[in-house]
């Protein structure tokens, strides 16, 4: 087993100084890292800009220096908007990027369609041209070129301010290259002579202008791309909200004078504060008085709620099922377990966010040389003669020819037609995190309860005292008969377990519940006693040896025993279990098979957790492990130098979920884990999981395979632009040529197989 210190100093939340910025305008990594890279400079300052929640958060300088740090950020070309404390930053009203690039790529897409047919069939069929017909596609071309693309030309001038480049800056100038030679060409009559096809001889006069299209088509398409990007980054900051909305926003505080509500914020450590029936514990505390089932669920993963009495420790965002209790605050605000787990679900994504991406790398490598070489070109050809036309054409023919459509097209196409062909499967791929992980993973880590479970108590046998031994099967009916009667008015999911499918229950009077312990009732005249060892203890009932040896064979397999007795007699026991999934043990071996090590990782006890993975056959397992204790095991996991999955469900694994190099929810789980996860599993039969990590390593593969192919295609082809042998319309057949390979690669990610089988066992019971 394996222990986790929990965290209770102040350090370990965050620094007391802690100023926090909403990012506006950065459109890739290489953004936030020329962000944080200002903000670092201020002394003492560590700052961390999250570009998946457009976020930065300074610790070390006082709030005074706030102004400060949003001018360092608007002199880096962005803007910045402090958030006030105790404001949920993640409720405020921000632009909506998606539905920006949306309303653009729509339009793009209406213009283009039209333009290129127009284009193409005009340039090179006169015998269908019309007067003007030109003039109609630089009309078209207009909104798409300067409209719909703004998003590029806004982000190369922001560069082009502060001496950096970015595949933006190329997008940007070849998609205005190619419209302003096209305008140029119309204007000057410049089209009125013929053009060359490469070897294929002389194009009609006019075909030069085709390149209208390339602008337009390369517009849309990178639209495409970043609108997909958007849409998977606009739900990464849902997961701290979420975690926000368990806490209680008022409390009830205790004093000599009475009971009154106060803000949550207002509770200070040592102050009394009671929690009735249903309510949700407002801080982590200890309990004075009274006794209660507690639903830890959403803190510890347990399934079977709390049964917690005086001396208790509880923990804020829990709810109180029945009873009521009176609670000492021992932490509040910042230190309490909740906001734990919303900072490190932070700092996770945090980290996530910040690694860089290869083609942000190389293209600010290659667009400097690319304009380089443009350049050069131009004055190469004014200078041996080729004259002010041909220079130009070759100019802007190595632009065009340069430009990264490809590129761009690489990542979001092979990721649009992996996410396509996993929807079929039951598998959602939120965003391209998930294959740049997948393709390094080496462990994979199982959360038990909800997961590998079906997170519900089942009656697993039920067993009756018949002379020395013990029976089971329709001789114990009498026992399950008894015992569903008196859970039938039980709310514990232990008592709803037992009551749930039993029929014609008989008559129960004098129903008493014992919190913590069982329930009694009368039944036929009969006085009938279901609960703990602990109850039958404290009552003085003896426990036959046969029952007292089932009870510890169940417990010691992590299973829960209760006893039954009628009339101060044990006539039999209970046992219930968290039942395993039927597919569960497939899974494990599939992980197996892809060279993964498995890890059972868990809150619930170790016996039990033990028990789990053997059964599994997993290869270690880490038992009573909290949520915060998760995520450092990940952390532990990771400095050890494993590349880390995480598959769970639930809040509690909402932070290790978000901390793991690859997170992975199933469908069953809470909205908050959803939204933490890069993978969502949606198909009940857990083979899926191997599933999804191996489509995303073909993803990853296809991606890696696109990018190798565009920067070899436009680099091979700069040459032939530059002696002159590609015009520009030849050039923008060229790059749809590459953009056309890298589409039909990706493709092929159609035909990609599960390794599970579709069967029955696909539509198992959560």
């Amino acid at each position: 087993m394996t222990s986790t210190p929990e965290i209770t100093s102040e350090t370990d939340v965050g620094q007391p100084t802690r100023v926090e910025l909403d990012i506006d305008g950065m459109t890739c990594a290489a953004c936030a890292a020329r962000i944080e890279k200002k903000l670092n400079k201020f002394d003492g300052a560590t700052a961390i800009v999250n570009y998946a929640t457009d976020r930065a958060v300074v610790t070390g300088l006082p709030e005074s220096a706030t102004s400060d740090l949003v001018q360092a950020v608007k002199k880096a070309g962005y803007s910045a908007t402090p958030v006030a404390r105790g404001e949920d930053p993640y409720a405020t009203s921000r632009p909506d990027r998606a539905r920006m690039l949306l309303i653009r790529l729509l339009v793009a897409a209406l213009l283009t369609l039209p333009l290129g047919n127009l284009a193409i069939v005009l340039a090179l069929v006169p015998s269908l041209r019309f007067p003007y017909w030109q003039w109609v596609c630089v009309a078209l071309a207009i909104p798409v070129v300067f409209w719909c693309a703004w998003p590029f030309h806004r982000a190369t001038l922001r560069n082009i301010r502060h001496g950096s480049f970015s595949m933006d800056t190329l997008v940007s100038i070849g998609v205005t290259a190619a419209f302003v030679w096209s305008v140029v060409s119309i204007a000057l009559g410049l089209d009125d002579e013929p053009g060359y096809w490469l070897f294929w001889g002389a194009t009609p006069a006019g075909a030069d202008s085709i390149y209208l299209e390339v602008a337009a088509a390369v517009t849309t398409f990178l639209l495409g791309g970043r609108y997909f990007e958007a849409r998977a980054r606009r739900s990464a900051a849902d997961v701290l909200g979420a975690l926000n909305e368990l806490a209680a926003s008022t409390v009830r505080v205790v004093t000599d004078g009475g009971e009154y509500v106060i803000p949550i914020d207002k509770l200070q450590p040592g102050q009394q504060f009671s929690v009735r029936p249903g309510e949700t514990i407002a801080a982590d505390g200890e309990v004075i008085s009274g006794s209660s089932a507690v639903d830890t669920s959403a803190m510890t993963g347990e399934p079977v709620p709390a049964e917690i009495g005086t001396g208790a420790r509880v923990l804020g965002g829990t709810i109180a099922l029945s009873g009521r209790l009176l609670v000492r605050a021992v932490a509040v605000g910042g230190k309490t377990q909740l906001a734990q787990m919303a900072q490190l679900a932070e700092q996770a994504q945090a980290r996530k966010a910040r690694v860089q991406r290869l083609v942000d790398k190389v293209v600010s490598v290659f667009v400097p040389i690319v304009l380089g070489i443009a350049v050069l070109t131009f004055v190469g050809w004014l200078v041996f003669g080729g004259g002010l036309r041909g220079g130009f054409s070759a100019a802007v023919s190595v632009l065009i020819i340069a430009c990264p459509c490809a590129m761009g097209l690489a990542t979001p196409t092979a990721l649009m037609v992996g996410v396509g062909r996993a929807g079929q499967l039951g598998i959602v791929i939120k965003g391209p995190e998930a294959l740049e992980a997948s393709g390094s993973i080496d462990t994979v880590v199982l959360d038990k309860t909800g997961t590998l479970t079906s997170g519900e108590m089942t009656v697993e046998s039920v067993l009756a005292l018949q002379g020395p031994e013990l029976v089971e099967g329709p001789q114990a009916g009498p026992v399950r008969r008894l015992a569903a009667a008196v859970e039938t008015h039980s709310e514990h999911p232990v008592g709803r377990a037992i009551a749930a499918g039993v029929d014609e229950l008989p008559e129960i009077a004098d129903f008493e519940a014992m919190a913590g312990l069982g329930a009694r009732g009368t039944v036929d005249d009969q006085d009938v006693l279901i609960g703990s060892s602990a109850l039958f203890a404290e009552r003085g009932i003896a426990v036959p040896a046969p029952i007292r040896a089932a009870v510890d064979r169940a417990e010691t397999a992590g299973k829960t025993a209760v006893l039954l007795a009628v009339d101060r007699s044990v006539i039999g026991t209970l046992v219930l279990s968290d039942r395993i999934k039927p597919s569960a043990v497939d899974a494990v071996a599939a992980l197996r098979d892809l060279r993964l090590s498995t890890v059972l990782l868990t809150g619930d006890n170790e016996r039990a957790a033990e028990a789990v993975g053997a059964e599994l056959g997993v290869d270690r397992v880490i038992a009573g492990v909290l949520p915060t204790g998760k995520s450092a095991i990940i952390e532990q996991l990771q400095a050890e130098g494993h590349r880390v999955a995480m598959v769970g469900d639930g809040i509690n694994d909402a932070t290790a979920l978000a901390t793991a190099d690859l997170g992975l929810a199933v469908l069953n789980g809470t909205d908050i884990a959803l939204k933490s996860a890069d993978v969502i599993l949606v198909r009940r039969h857990l083979g899926v999981i191997a599933d999804a990590i191996g489509l995303a390593r073909k993803t990853l593969r296809t991606i890696q395979g696109n990018l190798v192919w565009a920067f070899a295609y436009n680099i091979a082809a700069i040459p032939l632009a530059a002696a002159g042998l590609l015009n520009p319309l030849i050039a923008g057949a060229a790059m749809s040529l590459s953009s056309v390979f890298v589409v039909t690669n990706s493709l092929r990610l159609r035909s990609f197989r599960p390794r599970s089988g579709q069967s029955t066992a696909d539509n198992e019971a959560p």
